[in-house]
């Protein structure tokens, strides 16, 4: 089990800084962690969750909702739905009424390349929580939010 006072060699005024750091050490581990998984994809986790959110709308929506739905606030979600598009992973269609408003969906390639990530993505370090311990995890970060 791991030790934050261990892995980065240092002492805490109290158990709050203690947390507060953890969490963004964690955070950064698991950010790598996702980094190194997705590039065998040719994709970034950003890219993922623009993907995962137009499977789980099942129909076209705006690029304003998908920007609300992301998990990580992209100022460059725009650019990198041009990403997607360039990848056939993405449609996109102009609004006829309103030429400023653009509907993305996902296409059969970005499906399939979803099925491909969920067939092989592995969260094993969650598997060191039991469920009860998943559970009070999320309820204390939402707390914390």
């Amino acid at each position: 089990m791991g030790d934050i006072s261990k892995d980065i060699n240092s002492k805490f005024q109290n158990n709050k800084v203690k947390a507060f750091i953890n969490i963004k050490y964690t955070a950064n581990w698991i950010n790598s962690k996702e980094n190194k998984f997705f590039k065998q994809y040719g994709i970034s986790p950003q890219q993922f969750n623009i993907l995962r959110i137009l499977r789980g709308a099942k129909e076209a929506i705006k690029v304003q909702t998908i920007k609300d739905r992301m998990i990580e606030r992209a100022p460059n979600a725009t650019r990198l739905m041009d990403k997607l598009f360039e990848k056939k992973l993405i449609d996109r269609v102009r609004c006829k009424h309103d030429r400023r408003v653009v509907y993305i969906s996902i296409t059969q390639e970005g499906n399939k390349l979803l099925k491909a990530i969920d067939n092989n993505l592995h969260l094993d370090f969650i598997d060191n929580l039991t469920e009860e311990e998943a559970l009070q995890l999320s309820n204390l970060l939402d707390k914390i939010r």
